[in-house]
């Protein structure tokens, strides 16, 4: 009865720290999978791993308050990290729509109130694409399930130091995107420069009507050909990301709070 009540209780503190998890960390938090999708293969993480994690050095499988806060916080730790990946791509592809002269093209996201950049939808679907063919998401997975080792199972507290530091890495969003965005920026500068200096040449030439075609046209001919980069530059990232997360949960003190 004992080992039970121990196999349960283990079990409900890996089950909060993957839902955490997979409720914001990229592809997993997509609202293309079902929630019900998202808590069976919880559940089956939980039950797979709680046998094993529950026998680790210093874990206590044993239900509080302060255990189960514990495990939602190094769950939150991971995916609010990761899902700066997902802001990264939005926010790239916001700012190339401005050059694309698609700024008022927006698309309804149905999983929130809010309207979502047309191109920064483009952009977040090419990153997902991205992730599953370079594996990134079984290797977030695995980052998971190493971190019992690092994070014992019931033991973990939140530092605020941890909670700045991922407030910090939110604000390499910006140059993040404006990086990933730069070959595009940079070509239809270059376009909005030609067709001023044509205008100032030639008084005639309806610089609007020439300038917004010709910039989306480079814009997008450009995107196709800087592609080739992108599995490198999100590789990258995400691995940054990854290293933050998990120099957070090994550098936070031990004891539950």
């Amino acid at each position: 009865m004992t080992d039970w009540t121990n196999f349960l209780a283990a079990m409900t503190l890996i089950l909060v720290r993957v839902s955490a998890t997979v409720a914001f960390a990229p592809f997993f938090s997509s609202t293309a999978i079902s929630v019900r999708t998202k808590a069976v293969f919880s559940g089956a993480v939980a039950f797979l791993l709680a046998p094993l994690v529950a026998t680790l050095p210093r874990a206590r499988a044993e239900i509080s308050f302060s255990a189960l806060l514990g495990e939602l916080a190094v769950g939150l730790v991971y995916g609010l990290t990761l899902t700066l990946l997902g802001e990264m791509l939005v926010f790239a592809g916001q700012v190339a729509g401005f050059q694309f002269s698609f700024s008022l093209v927006n698309l309804l996201d149905p999983s929130s109130p809010i309207q979502t950049p047309l191109l920064g939808d483009l952009f977040q679907l090419m990153g997902t694409l991205v992730v599953l063919a370079a594996g990134l998401d079984r290797i977030l997975l695995a980052s998971v399930v190493r971190s019992f080792r690092a994070a014992p199972l019931g033991s973990f507290a939140l530092a605020p130091p941890a909670a700045l530091a991922i407030v910090r890495a939110a604000a390499g969003v910006f140059l993040a995107a404006v990086e990933l965005a730069a070959p595009v920026l940079a070509a239809t500068l270059l376009v909005e420069i030609a067709v001023a200096l044509l205008g100032k040449l030639s008084p005639q030439l309806p610089v609007m009507a020439v300038a917004v075609p010709l910039k989306t046209l480079t814009g997008f001919v450009v995107l196709a050909g800087s592609l080739a980069l992108w599995p490198r530059f999100i590789e990258a990232r995400f691995a940054h990301l990854l290293d933050l997360a998990q120099g957070l949960i090994a550098a936070t003190p031990r004891g539950a709070a």
